[in-house]
């Protein structure tokens, strides 16, 4: 069977361009009502190019993509490459029929559907691809542009947001937060300076941190990948970004968008201890040829969690310092393995968590750039009381009505051990294992958070057994746990 694309028959170089005109017309059509179907557009997203100069990609790194799929898959359809690479057929065909030219590819067969029409590589064209491959292995969606990912970031900036008390409220629904520490993360916000959440282990901080993430409104579009000077740079990650559902997005009649990107709920990345500078900057596979965004690049237009500061293989001041002209300019500077050095956005909104104080963490210059400080310390015993009882309902634990006046009175005051938010959860964890493996009910008594305390805090030979006022509680608890 013959077929046509951009006027060129199969197996055939001579041209027909009557037929082709109607072959691509059709072509588009198809391609548009499928993209129109598959994927709707959205005020974040540009509409889907319909020429190879609305790509903002060169014709030969397009053919390079498109070789390198016929390479992997054998013979390919273009229905096949429009859902491989996220473009419409339109910009496939042109790219097809330069690829027929130039005898890298060739048409063998033409089916019903107009998009069902099959391609394969030339036997000089399989030699080429297999070039393309060890230069670069890279056959998922095309890129978008550098200057197209630039003009996204700032039509969804994370640094136009700001937040109400309401909203700062119910996006820490569940966690006890003091009122008045909830008042300075909403101004921090606000600010859009980084944010530093300080105090002593197990107070909170991490939790306050991820929690910020809440608070960002709206969706950005995060590309698959971006392209700076024909180099591919993976954006999208599928650990961190968060498609939203078709339903959910906002649709622009008639205007099919640029399947390149993917509407994403604003991202929420963090790095802990194992974060180093060599992290920051992009990673190039040699084995792949191309790269992976650094985890603040893929946290653009959301927030970027650093834990445990100050824990870090390198020195804080050096991690710090990393950022200092992206904070101020809010841009950041990257550079390809060939020297080339590109600036892009840093439109990311940043929160550390440490154990130590910020004084502690790097020099004055670093200091003024952080716009918050704010300390997470110890609950007082009504907030301590308050996490206690959420961690039993969680974990499905009844507790005896003596059991949280020991865990204060006896064992916490008598240790001298704050009461910090982790404490409650880690014990009653302790309790429920030690329950499970007597095959007992999972009842908190002063017995049972005796032993996990106990073996928590590595305490040998202290409260070995309850004291008298709290015996008849633990001996009841244990009778009736008998009885059950």
């Amino acid at each position: 069977m013959r077929g046509t694309i951009r006027g060129y028959n199969v197996k055939d170089e001579q041209p027909t361009a009557p037929q082709a005109s109607a072959d691509v017309t059709r072509l588009h059509d198809a391609s548009r009502a499928r993209s129109d179907a598959d994927q709707a557009g959205t005020g974040l997203l540009a509409r889907a190019p319909r020429t190879i100069a609305d790509t903002g990609l060169d014709q030969t790194f397009l053919l390079e993509l498109v070789a390198k799929s016929a390479f992997v898959m054998g013979k390919v359809s273009l229905s096949q490459l429009v859902q491989r690479l996220k473009l419409g057929a339109s910009v496939l065909d042109s790219v097809v029929s330069f690829g027929v030219r130039e005898r890298i590819l060739e048409i063998v067969r033409r089916g019903a559907s107009d998009l069902d029409v099959e391609l394969q590589l030339t036997e000089g064209g399989r030699q080429r691809a297999s070039e393309f491959m060890n230069r670069c292995r890279y056959v998922g969606p095309a890129p978008v542009s550098l200057a197209a990912y630039e003009a996204a970031l700032k039509r969804q900036s994370v640094r136009s947001m700001h937040v109400t008390s309401a909203q700062v409220r119910a996006a820490f629904a569940g966690l006890t937060v003091r009122t008045s520490l909830l008042d300075d993360i909403g101004g921090a916000v606000n600010s859009g300076k980084p944010v530093i959440f300080f105090g002593p282990p197990g107070s909170g901080k991490t939790s306050l941190a991820e929690r910020l993430g809440h608070l960002l409104p709206g969706r950005v579009a995060v590309p698959y990948a971006i392209a700076v000077e024909n180099e591919v740079i993976q954006i999208f990650d599928a650990l961190i970004h968060e498609p939203v559902d078709l339903a959910a997005r906002d649709g622009v009649p008639g205007a099919p968008a640029d399947a390149r990107w993917q509407i994403c709920r604003r991202p929420t990345v963090l790095s802990g201890g194992e974060l180093t500078l060599d992290m920051l900057e992009l990673r190039y596979d040699a084995s792949s040829g191309f790269y992976q965004a650094p985890p603040h690049v893929k946290a653009n237009g959301g927030l970027y969690v650093v834990d445990d500061l100050g824990r870090q293989r390198v020195e804080p001041a050096e991690l710090l310092n990393r950022w200092i002209v992206p904070f101020d300019r809010g841009r950041d500077m990257l550079t390809l393995h060939t020297g080339l050095r590109f600036s892009l956005p840093f439109d990311v909104w940043v929160a550390f968590s440490s154990n130590f104080s910020p004084a502690d963490l790097g020099d004055e210059a670093f200091f003024r750039r952080l716009g918050c400080k704010l300390y997470v310390g110890a609950l007082d015993v009504a907030e301590y009381r308050a996490v206690y009882e959420r961690r039993c309902e969680e974990l499905r634990m009844a507790s005896d009505e003596d059991a949280f006046e020991y865990l204060v009175h006896h064992l916490h005051m008598t240790s001298g051990r704050p009461l910090l938010a982790c404490y409650p959860g880690d014990l009653l964890r302790i309790v429920l294992a030690n329950a499970k493996y007597q095959g007992q009910p999972a009842v908190v008594d002063a017995l049972n958070l005796m032993r996990a305390w106990n073996s928590y805090f590595a305490v040998v030979g202290e409260h070995d057994t309850p004291p008298p006022q709290q015996q008849g509680a633990a001996e009841r608890s244990a009778k009736k746990s008998a009885a059950g």
